[in-house]
């Protein structure tokens, strides 16, 4: 299972305890992880960038184009936009670069962060030096030998300006390590893994948990896996590149996709209308508590139409007459669903053609036993520790330790570009030479 907990640890914290309760019923049991960049002791480290997850150029396009899209949503509506598609290209070939550079040593976001930091004009060299580069960085490479800074500089602070807001000692230690594989329906290291957001940093995360997402769902999306569950809370808080794709291939795979959306419209905010529209339409099952305008039409139209019967009754001194008539009304009126009271749901579910259902529409109470809840839920253990940062004499170091993991790789990307301006400037000396 991968589940997105926009307020973790809500949601990882019922997840950790049933997989605990029913540990018993696996025939492997899969073991359980977390990311958290808040409290780095109750979470795991993994690089969502590492090279083996690269297995063509067009791998780290699509992770440059979910990192940025996390950062600025309205981007969505901008395909081909100048600016947006400058960014997305140079932030992919800095990717690709780490891929190929000492068989993919510095591969992993805070180093994709860190060499954006460096002189613009030195990255430009370093990445065009490259065969497999070059024609990806032609463009800034012309552009700065015509001299046009104006238009180089506006590409580069494209990227950068969004990108230096998510540097953060924690967040460059989570995304510096390799305790575990993405590959969570692996039938030989089965795996739930809880990504954590914060309601209040989701500016600041919402990249690296959409690449984490996005990596993940590639990877689950594969025959002879295990069957696996992806859930996403509170789904336009988080860019999912082709989740379309997900839900509509997925299921061959065994892989279900359940998403929760407080309102229509706050998906076509921030995936845009076609991309919105897509996903909407692909959902074979929906539940849905009160909704108003839009999406309470937009339900009650998917609910579709019954044909009812009237009768209308006319009276007057003389006579009485009667008349009856059939006309197509709703089935779940929109004015039904923005009433509907705490507790109450109308949906739809699809089914196989082996087990068919005959009342797949429904108008219904979801009855809670609170009592019961309230006893399971005083039985829970908190979420467990995952990394101890204490030394031999008990003392936390766990600030020492992520402080000097940050400087660390600010050095790595600063000798990274260092050493490679030297090889560049030896090899064209090599070449005036001859």
């Amino acid at each position: 299972m991968l589940l997105y907990d926009y307020k973790h640890p809500d949601l990882s914290l019922i997840a950790y305890n049933h997989l605990r309760t029913h540990l018993s019923s696996y025939d492997k049991p899969p073991k359980f992880h977390v990311l958290d960049f808040d409290d780095p002791r109750k979470s795991n480290r993994c690089n969502p960038l590492n090279p083996a997850y690269l297995e063509d150029i067009s791998d780290a396009y699509e992770s440059a184009y979910v990192i940025l899209l996390n950062l600025n949503k309205s981007w969505a509506e901008k395909a081909g936009d100048f600016f947006t598609e400058s960014a997305i290209t140079l932030l992919s070939s800095i990717i690709w670069f780490l891929k190929l550079y000492k068989n993919g040593r510095y591969c992993t976001f805070p180093h994709c962060v860190e060499l954006l930091c460096q002189p613009y004009s030195d990255l430009f060299t370093i990445l065009a030096s490259h065969p497999q580069l070059t024609s990806y960085m032609s463009a800034f490479v012309d552009a700065m030998r015509e001299h046009a800074q104006d238009q180089v500089q506006g590409q580069v602070a494209s990227l950068r300006i969004p990108l230096l807001r998510v540097i953060s000692p924690q967040l460059y230690w989570v995304m510096s390590g390799d305790d575990f594989p993405l590959t969570i329906n692996d039938p030989d290291h089965p795996a739930v893994l809880c990504i954590g957001s914060n309601p209040n940093r989701q500016n600041i995360y919402s990249c690296a948990l959409g690449l984490y997402c996005q990596r993940i769902i590639k990877l689950i999306n594969r025959k002879h896996r295990l069957k696996c569950s992806v859930i996403l809370d509170e789904l336009p808080t988080l860019y999912v590149k082709n989740l379309d794709n997900l839900i509509a291939t997925a299921r061959s795979n065994k892989v279900c996709v359940c998403m929760g959306v407080q309102d229509f419209s706050q998906l076509t905010r921030d995936y845009g209308e076609k991309e919105s529209q897509v996903i909407r339409n692909t959902v074979g099952n929906i539940i849905s508590g009160q909704v108003l305008g839009s999406s309470a039409k937009e339900m009650s139209e998917r609910f579709g139409k019954i044909l009812q019967e009237r009768k209308s009754i006319s009276i007057n001194p003389d006579s009485r007459s009667t008349s009856v008539n059939t006309q197509m009304d709703e089935i779940i009126p929109a004015s039904k669903i923005t009433t509907l009271s705490q507790g109450w749901f109308v949906g739809a579910v699809a089914d196989n053609h082996d087990v068919p259902i005959e009342q797949k529409i429904f108008h219904a109470e979801i009855v809670v036993d609170h009592a019961q809840v309230k006893s399971e839920t005083a039985k829970y253990v908190p979420m467990p520790v995952m990394a101890d940062f204490r030394d031999a004499s008990g003392a936390d170091r766990m600030e020492a330790i992520i402080n000097a993991n940050y400087d660390r790789i600010k050095k790595e990307a600063a000798e990274l570009v260092k050493t490679e301006m030297q090889r560049i400037k030896n090899e064209t000396e090599a070449k005036q030479k001859k």
